[in-house]
């Protein structure tokens, strides 16, 4: 098992429990690394659709949850790295927004693999020639 970065999708699948495979995969996870590994760009992302709903008791029960993760930053090398995947997304017609560019660019600089349910997204950084490793727990 490699050490991997969770996706926005697939940590809320986590943390609400429903899909056995990745319930399993989670605990076996979990088991041996210790903690779930997440950037802060998922923290955004969820921030985001709690507060746009107004589920402030979901927010705060949710950063208690962070606590307990490796929270990795958006740093300057992980920045540069997103903005030329963007740009090299965009050149070829194949955008995938903002925030899974990031959270690719901060899994490369770890060299961590992606665990996402979006695999679409993230195979277009592959194919660019982006050695990005990809994992669906489902």
């Amino acid at each position: 098992m490699d050490r991997s970065l969770l996706d926005t999708d697939m940590l809320s699948e986590v943390l609400k429990g429903i899909d056995r495979n990745v319930v399993a995969k989670a605990v076996a996870y979990h088991a041996t690394f210790g903690h779930y590994t997440i950037c802060v760009v998922t923290i955004t992302e969820i921030v985001k659709g709690y507060h746009k709903i107004q589920r402030e008791d979901r927010i705060r029960r949710f950063l208690a949850h962070v606590s307990n993760f490796e929270v990795l930053i958006l740093d300057g090398h992980s920045a540069e790295l997103a903005g030329r995947i963007i740009a090299d997304l965009e050149r070829t017609g194949q955008p995938i927004g903002v925030a899974d560019s990031m959270i690719a660019a901060i899994a490369l600089q770890h060299d961590l693999t992606v665990v996402t349910g979006n695999l679409s997204h993230y195979q277009r950084i592959q194919s660019l020639g982006y050695g990005l490793k990809l994992d669906n727990w489902r």
